[in-house]
């Protein structure tokens, strides 16, 4: 059983506009996921078991209906394009692929050097959409931050992660060419660079944040 809190907003998000790295298109998005979720796996940030997206129709937008789909072989395999086509809503013909999230494992590592598996560690989102391809890496969990979720420092959790998250991040800047833009603040934090903002103190300790969880 998981011993980490999971926030229902991201605590950090970071996002990369691609229209110069990859055309528009279902197989390119899935290429890029492939290249990006090679850099997490490098990192033990995520190994991908699934795909989920969404379905909308020019014009009239969402549809309300998500598909999920394991993952037999890699992500930029040519079978997956006809998979997801085949799995198009029969109500929505005209239905296309929205945003399609990344699903799986990844490890984190407690305050006494153990290596500890959580499902959705991270969570990576790559979008076809024209004019453009855009990603976000998003995060969920207090280990990549000075304080956890009660406001209490854990030093030795930061250390042992937020160095990690950091690396990946810089080698998907490198990799896409581009530089992620930090997301929107939520509730549960920001990000700053290539890491989790460090909130504000105040004697010591960050804000307790335990009251949405």
């Amino acid at each position: 059983m998981s011993t980490l809190l999971r926030s229902p907003r991201e605590c950090a998000s970071w996002t990369w506009n691609l229209e110069e790295f990859a055309p528009p298109g279902l197989e390119s998005a899935l290429s890029v996921a492939a290249r990006m979720s090679a850099v997490l796996r490098e990192g033990e940030l995520l190994a991908p078991e699934s795909l989920e997206w969404d379905w909308f129709v020019d014009g009239s937008g969402g549809t309300g209906l998500i598909t999920r789909m394991s993952l037999l072989g890699p992500i930029d395999d040519e079978e997956v394009p006809l998979r997801v086509a085949r799995s198009r809503p029969v109500g929505f013909p005209d239905a296309q692929v929205g945003s399609i999230l990344v699903v799986g494992s990844g490890t984190w590592i407690d305050a006494s050097g153990e290596k500890r598996g959580e499902h959705r560690l991270v969570e990576l989102t790559v979008s076809p959409d024209a004019p453009g391809i855009w990603a976000e890496l998003a995060v969920f969990h207090d280990i990549w931050g000075p304080f956890d979720f009660r406001g209490l420092r854990h030093p030795e959790v930061e250390e042992q992660n937020a160095p990690r998250l950091a690396v990946a991040l810089q080698t998907l800047d490198a990799l896409l060419g581009v530089c992620a833009e930090p997301g929107d603040p939520t509730y549960f934090g920001s990000a700053q660079g290539h890491g989790v903002k460090a909130p504000d103190e105040l004697d010591g300790r960050g804000p307790d944040l335990t009251d949405l969880l």
